[in-house]
């Protein structure tokens, strides 16, 4: 976490140890003084900290009681701003990389438009596999802005969340963003890679992801077969 700012280093351990089971949800996480004691640092620095975690919904504030621990989301929320790589409650996920990363040009984004500084940069391709409770159930589509990204095609993309890379890597946050959702028959691809017969009805949903960067977001298409899970939001 060296090159971070005071107060990402205080989330980002925080945020592990909610991850990891140290903080059980419904208890208490230290208080303000306390994580002062902690850090070394000032209160100004944990507020900010803690309002990042309060705004993903991890912890609630309550005043008078302090920080109550919700926990960290294991239902699958695909139509929610974190990361698919939150599973759904009581089931398993590995993501597999199947294509890339790779540089490739690019003229749109799936449904969505790109500007004349994306087309000129490229983009970071890549797909991954997302299999639940060892049945394939999602196509990952990304497209990454080629652009303030160094080394990141020589990441490991397995069994890795891409919102929390890009957050722990090039400090910055999904912060919203703009989704489609489509119905349309399974092609052959798609039926080999989802298990699913050809004209079988998958859910494509593409997402332009706004984030903290000033003027970098970022895309992709989920190509869903919803027939175990529903979605929420």
């Amino acid at each position: 976490m060296a090159g971070l700012p005071k107060y990402r280093k205080v989330y980002e351990t925080l945020r592990r140890g909610l991850a990891e089971g140290r903080y059980e949800p419904g208890g208490l996480l230290p208080s303000e003084n306390e994580l002062c004691r902690t850090f070394g640092t000032t209160r100004p620095t944990i507020r900010k900290a803690l309002d990042i975690l309060t705004a993903e919904g991890v912890i609630v504030r309550q005043e008078g009681k302090g920080s109550i621990v919700q926990g960290i989301s294991k239902e699958f929320r695909i139509l929610s701003r974190k990361s698919t790589t939150s599973a759904m409650s009581g089931s398993s996920m590995e993501t597999k990389l199947i294509t890339g990363p790779e540089l490739r040009q690019w003229e749109e984004a799936f449904s969505f438009p790109i500007s004349e500084q994306e087309k000129r940069a490229g983009c970071i391709y890549f797909e991954r596999l997302r299999i639940i409770d060892g049945a394939p159930l999602i196509l990952d589509v990304t497209m990454l802005p080629n652009i303030g990204l160094p080394r990141f095609i020589s990441y490991d993309l397995n069994d890795v969340s891409l919102f929390e890379l890009l957050r722990t890597k090039y400090n910055i946050d999904v912060t919203g963003g703009t989704q489609q959702l489509f119905a349309i028959p399974a092609d052959k691809r798609i039926h080999t890679l989802l298990n699913v017969r050809q004209g079988y009805p998958v859910l494509q949903h593409n997402r332009h992801i706004e984030t903290s960067r000033e003027g970098f977001g970022f895309y992709s298409q989920l190509l869903c077969v919803t027939r175990n899970f529903a979605l929420r939001g």
